[in-house]
């Protein structure tokens, strides 16, 4: 694989990096009388896996010991520090200190951890564990990954990006850096052989599962409840889970752990469950660490753990003897046309199902209700879809590029991301300025990428400090990086909750957290972005300060309320509305910015689920590369309409009279309305009506150079036949001024042109003398004339250099059908008598000779004979 240099300087020499040889006396005494524990079992193959391949993947189901022995093992045989990633801070504290307990160790010795804003690790430590995101950005830093011997990649099943995207990147600098990197991927599920193929054809070691029997106990909620409406789960729905909370208290033995989908979640089972006889608590990723551990402690009564996905797997939580799980998760999905990202709670999978079912049966038999029946289960999904399929990739694409990667392809990746989806995130980074159109990082995108958040977020970060001042702009990045759940959608009352908090303590080290960033950098503004003034800037008030830092993360979802209606429009041309049920202190207010929004299957219009007051200069100063000014011409209300609009995004900002637009302009708003409303929009005299039909009827005979005129051809090809004629048009009262009949005759093909009346004539000449029409409308050219003028003839002319017969609609002497024939000689013989004798008699007057091959042709009647 060939990998250009991304911000680390490059891809060096291949070397062999050196380390300390040996494992500390704690883990080898661990090693020689480990837990009686599943994957002990497999032990000796990891290192055997390791010593001939360098890599190895584990697979054994939750609550096999992989997390707690694995690692020392690989330390067993490989030489520096083995560092192992956790999907969470949680999971990551938790394993760390489950390794010390059995070490007999405080944590920070021997096994350290080291998450966002907290590490206990030190000289010599030998094994570590880490968040993915957090090793991560130890990899785009320090490509080597100097002092470390071994990577051990926890939980890959759940195939978060961040993981997705760290396994690549180590699996990049073993081919490229560091051949000696040992690397060992652990895995819950299936997804084990498909890592090993993309490892090469890693050895996988099978630990099977030791879990007790589990009971299955179907609790779907009463009829008429509904679990979820267009707001998330409903109160019914959160009363029954807490319901089924106190039934499992009831009916099983040992401590609870419910699976909802989200904090929100959390909290609202947990008020329900207030006078238990049992301590209830909370476990999710937002709380302080001391409530965490608090969580993860047995403690002298029976414990209730309400718990988003973090406990799924990759966290043990001791004591649990039954499970009670809501069915439902939240997972990332992405609507790359509209702009619009966000967490949705969605129906969990059978195999996330049987994950959170298996945290009973650890200890001995236990037991899991589901809220939910069994024939609804079998209509579950099967796995949840892989994040690389559904998320927002603006910070993916960055670590992409900041790698030097310019072709993702190259990357080892369990799955490729879907490519529109990939370019979206980097208009969005060239937006930002943290990238340029041919996909390489700018110096502003490398300190973009330096901040621990979203991409976007950063940005509001880096631009927002100079604004409103680093500290509030951290304070709203940091809120903003949390899935936000605020009162009537409003942010700025959220901030001052959060600020009046007791229990923010997670918010208020993120602020300190960015603040330190974007204090300790300079902060390069992109090109594009405008003059900004701190001082002015940092004298606004909350109320519109907040607005300009979310509109900063979001310029595309600035949002101008439209004329006479409650509805919004985004500067990404997507609509938006507020909750009308709750539409709270922004309701009616001309400029928002929003900062999560979200489009419901069906609506056609986004819901607004948090914003901030914003104004025009705002708006201006947050997303001035969207400024421009277009001149527009249109077809509207039957006349041609010329203005000048100023735009932000989709946002019509002004729009005055445009007093002379470009020809070709108006040529295009009125082919747009030819098409749109058809040819009819001019005025088809016979004439014209007459020539196209015979142009048409010469194009289906010879084709080429005879011009096509059906309705598609001519409209797309105005200039060719309306010509200069277009220019003068200003209304519909104009359109139907052209002169269609001329302008038709300029596609005429020269020099053929000169045999048009020869090949396709207008009229033809009968026996009688009269110059009847030619019809060309139908497929085949018709001459309807009435039968007595056509006496004498036995043969039908024929057109277009005789390749067509004319189809002669013979007519009775009142112009009604009589016959059709383009044999005239044979219908002397066959056709005639038969009309002879049913015509004579109603038109006595007129002659009807017995051989009309001889009979003079004739336009009149005979006279009537004189009286006697």
């Amino acid at each position: 694989m060939q990998s250009e240099a991304g911000h680390h300087g490059g891809r060096r020499p291949r070397r062999r990096v050196r380390h300390t040889a040996g494992v500390s006396d704690p883990l080898r005494s661990l090693l020689a009388a480990p837990p009686d524990l599943p994957v002990t079992a497999g032990l000796a193959a990891v290192t055997d896996a390791l010593r001939g391949h360098g890599v190895a993947v584990v697979h054994a189901p939750p609550g096999t010991g992989k997390t707690t022995l694995v690692p020392p093992a690989v330390a067993g045989v490989v030489p520096g520090r083995v560092v192992v990633t956790q999907p969470s801070r949680i999971a990551a504290r938790a394993a760390a200190r489950r390794l010390a307990h059995l070490l007999g160790e405080p944590v920070g010795e021997t096994v350290g951890y080291a998450v966002r804003g907290d590490r206990r690790s030190g000289r010599d430590t030998r094994v570590e564990v880490v968040t993915t995101g957090l090793l991560l950005r130890r990899i785009q830093h320090d490509p080597e990954l100097a002092g470390v011997g071994a990577v051990v990649l926890d939980e890959v099943h759940e195939r978060h990006l961040d993981a997705d995207l760290t396994l690549a990147l180590i699996l990049d600098v073993r081919a490229n850096l560091r051949d000696d990197l040992a690397l060992v991927a652990m895995s819950a599920t299936i997804e084990a052989e498909k890592t090993a193929r993309l490892l090469g054809g890693a050895p996988v070691v099978s630990v099977p599962g030791a879990l007790h029997p589990v009971q299955e106990v179907w609790c779907p909620p009463p009829a008429g409840v509904r679990r979820t409406d267009d707001r998330g789960i409903t109160p019914a729905f959160h009363d029954h889970v807490a319901a089924t909370v106190r039934r499992a208290l009831a009916e099983h033995a040992g401590d609870v752990l419910v699976f909802v989908p989200g904090v929100a979640e959390v909290d609202a089972t947990v008020r329900r469950l207030v006078g238990l006889d049992a301590d209830v608590h909370a476990l999710h990723g937002r709380l302080p660490g001391a409530d965490q551990d608090r969580a993860l402690r047995e403690g002298p009564r029976r414990r209730v753990v309400v718990s988003t996905a973090v406990a799924e797997s990759s966290l043990t939580v001791p004591g649990v003897r039954v499970v009670v799980d809501a069915g439902f998760s939240r997972e990332p999905r992405t609507d790359h046309r509209r702009g619009l990202a966000s967490l949705v709670t969605v129906a969990v999978s059978r195999a996330s199902a049987d994950q959170r079912a298996g945290r009973a049966g650890r200890l001995g038999p236990g037991a899991v209700l589901r809220c939910w029946s069994e024939a609804e289960h079998a209509h579950l999904p099967a796995r949840p879809e892989p994040e690389i399929a559904t998320a927002d990739l603006t910070a993916f694409a960055l670590e992409v590029a900041c790698w030097g990667i310019h072709d993702v392809r190259d990357l080892a990746l369990l799955d490729q991301p879907p490519p529109h989806a990939l370019a979206a995130a980097r208009q969005v980074l060239v937006d930002i300025g943290a990238m340029t159109e041919d996909g390489r990082t700018t110096p502003r995108g490398r300190l973009i990428a330096g901040v621990p958040t979203d991409p976007r977020l950063a940005r509001a970060l880096v631009d927002g400090a100079g604004l409103v001042g680093a500290r509030r702009a951290a304070e709203v990045v940091a809120m903003l990086s949390e899935d936000v759940r605020a009162p009537g959608a409003d942010l700025v009352a959220a901030l001052r909750s959060l600020r009046a908090g007791h229990r923010a303590g997670a918010w208020r080290a993120q602020v300190t957290r960015l603040r330190q960033v974007v204090e300790g950098h300079d902060t390069p503004a992109p090109d594009s972005a405008p003059d900004r003034a701190p001082d002015r800037g940092r004298a606004l008030t909350d109320d519109v300060a907040v607005g300009l830092v979310v509109a900063l993360a979001h310029p595309d979802r600035i949002a101008r309320k439209r004329p006479g209606t409650s509805a919004y429009l985004m500067a990404s041309g997507t609509g938006a509305a507020l909750d009308p049920r709750d539409p709270g202190p922004l309701a009616g207010l001309e400029w928002l910015a929003v900062g999560d929004a979200d489009r419901r299957p069906g609506e056609r219009e986004a819901r607004i689920r948090t914003a901030a007051p914003l104004t025009e200069d705002l708006a201006l100063e947050a997303a001035g590369s969207r400024w421009r000014e277009v001149d527009e011409v249109s077809w509207t209300d039957g006349r041609v309409l010329a203005r000048r609009r100023t735009l932000l995004g989709a946002i019509e900002l002004s729009s005055l009279p445009l007093g002379d637009p470009p020809t070709q302009a108006v040529t295009e708003a009125i082919r747009g309305a030819l098409s749109e409303e058809g040819l009819s929009l001019l005025t088809w005299s016979d004439a014209a009506t007459a020539l196209r039909a015979r142009l048409d009827f010469l194009h289906r005979a010879f084709g080429a150079p005879w011009p096509d005129v059906g309705d598609a051809a001519l409209t797309e090809d105005l200039d060719a036949w309306l010509g200069p004629q277009l220019a003068r048009v200003r209304s519909a009262e104009d359109l139907r001024r052209i002169d269609v009949a001329a302008a038709l005759r300029a596609l005429l093909p020269w020099p053929e042109a000169g045999r048009l009346d020869e090949l396709a004539p207008a009229r033809v000449q009968v026996p009688s003398g009269s110059t009847v029409r030619i019809d060309y409308s139908a497929d085949q050219p018709v001459l309807a004339v009435r039968l007595q003028e056509v006496f004498g003839w036995t043969d039908v002319p024929v057109l277009a250099d005789g390749r067509v017969q004319l189809l002669l609609h013979l007519l009775s002497p009142a112009r009604r059908p009589a016959a059709v024939t383009a044999d005239l000689d044979s219908f002397w013989d066959t056709g005639y008598p038969s009309v002879r004798a049913d015509l004579r008699g109603r038109y006595p007057r007129h002659p009807w000779p017995e051989d009309p091959r001889t009979a003079p042709a004739t336009r009149r009647a005979n006279r009537p004979r004189p009286r006697t």
